[in-house]
């Protein structure tokens, strides 16, 4: 884990916002219909972002190289779910050493 690119990926209110949505997918996404296993799909965060689809999946590459996301690639669609181990580490990270 990059600690820098973390923070980098946290600076952003539309990116946090993105992690906090899918902390809690069932919740966020209701009319998604295929489930939650492998994630929320970006047309549905991009709907839920009223941002573009570019905007988002430049988001969701930033959030995915800083480590905090993992993606599914079902077909033509790609769904997105937090990286809940690297939340555990950016947690220890910053009791340890912060």
């Amino acid at each position: 884990m990059d600690h820098l690119e973390v923070f980098k990926a946290l600076s952003n209110k539309a990116r946090l916002q993105i992690l906090q949505w899918l902390k809690e997918p069932e919740k966020n996404f209701p009319e998604q219909e295929s489930g939650f296993e492998c994630g929320v799909c970006v047309g549905e965060i991009q709907k839920k972002s009223g941002l573009t689809q570019s905007t988002i999946s430049e988001y969701l590459s930033v959030l995915q190289r800083a480590g905090l996301i993992r993606s599914t690639r079902i077909g033509q669609w790609t769904y997105y779910k937090r990286d809940d181990e690297a939340f555990s580490q950016l947690k220890e990270l910053i009791e340890k050493e912060l």
